[in-house]
């Protein structure tokens, strides 16, 4: 029988540390608009979360089980090593699916009608691998709706500073899958499956992933800018991240791989959690919680 342990680890609970960091900054800056801070509201984006994140990630293990069971890097996840059978598998996507729609009713009109739409692309994420290389980026796009999807639960609509922080995590999450999928292009290669190392090449793959870090550290700056922020605390948290941001392209180079899980997890995760640190000392300031 599965052990929650065995769920768990199907689903990476622990990379929540990616996302999660950027919808409590969407919460906040919601709420710093209407002046009220809904706690209730903040529990059902956490359960929305876990709930979203379960069902991509198990159905990502129960779709590519097969492809898994192949490469002996991933032959130990749960499903292929008999852990959690296939049809456990599907259930546990079916109902956090169903617990995701259902959390967001009780949130607000907009936030249960995009509901479907954003479950589509987290689900979808799991097929693109077979036929695009643009599977990084809808994984991306996946966790960019943290933010953008936080705010609307607070503040339903559509505003210019939170949609920049969703592409921002776009451009971030791309570029460090990038630099992931590295540890399997041999692999893709072999299967015919699509990624970008498989299609570019180590080099093309990790000069790509800069680029595209330079594109979140330039939305950043702009998210700044626009905000007006003057505390320092939001400068010195993208300060931070930037630099844990670039550290992994100092750590991953073609031909070496060795340090591609530090790159990947470490950094990535302390970057997130430092900035939403950073952004939450700001809103503290800004709203005269805390004064320096």
């Amino acid at each position: 029988m599965a052990r929650v342990k065995d769920f768990l680890s199907l689903v990476k609970f622990a990379h929540t540390i990616f996302a999660l960091p950027f919808a409590v900054i969407g919460f906040l800056m919601a709420s710093q608009q209407v002046a009220h801070y809904d706690w209730k509201i903040f529990v059902f984006i956490l359960l929305d979360m876990v709930f979203a994140r379960s069902a991509a990630m198990g159905f990502n293990r129960y779709l590519d089980r097969d492809i898994d069971k192949a490469n002996p890097r991933t032959a130990v996840r749960e499903i292929p090593a008999g852990k959690i059978s296939p049809k456990t598998g599907l259930i546990f996507v079916i109902v956090n699916s169903l617990l995701f729609l259902i959390t967001t009713y009780f949130i607000n009109r907009m936030v249960f009608l995009l509901a479907p739409v954003a479950l589509i692309v987290i689900l979808g994420y799991s097929y693109f691998k077979r036929f695009s290389a643009s599977a990084h980026f809808i994984l991306g796009l996946g966790l960019s709706l943290a933010p953008i999807g936080a705010f609307l639960c607070v503040k339903p609509e559509f505003q210019l500073i939170p949609v920049l922080l969703s592409f921002a995590v776009l451009f971030w999450v791309t570029g460090f899958d990038i630099i992931y999928a590295l540890q399997d292009i041999d692999f893709d290669k072999q299967m015919n499956l699509k990624s970008i190392p498989a299609t570019l090449g180590q080099k093309r793959s990790l000069w790509l992933s800069l680029f595209l870090h330079l594109i979140t550290f330039g939305l950043l700056l702009a998210i700044g800018f626009l905000q007006d922020m003057t505390s320092g605390f939001y400068w010195i948290g993208t300060g931070v991240f930037s630099i844990l941001l670039f550290y992994q392209h100092l750590i991953v180079k073609p031909g070496n791989l060795s340090r591609v899980n530090l790159a990947f997890f470490t950094t990535n995760g302390i970057a997130s959690v430092l900035f939403m640190v950073f952004y939450l000392l700001d809103f503290l300031l800004v709203t005269n919680v805390i004064s320096v």
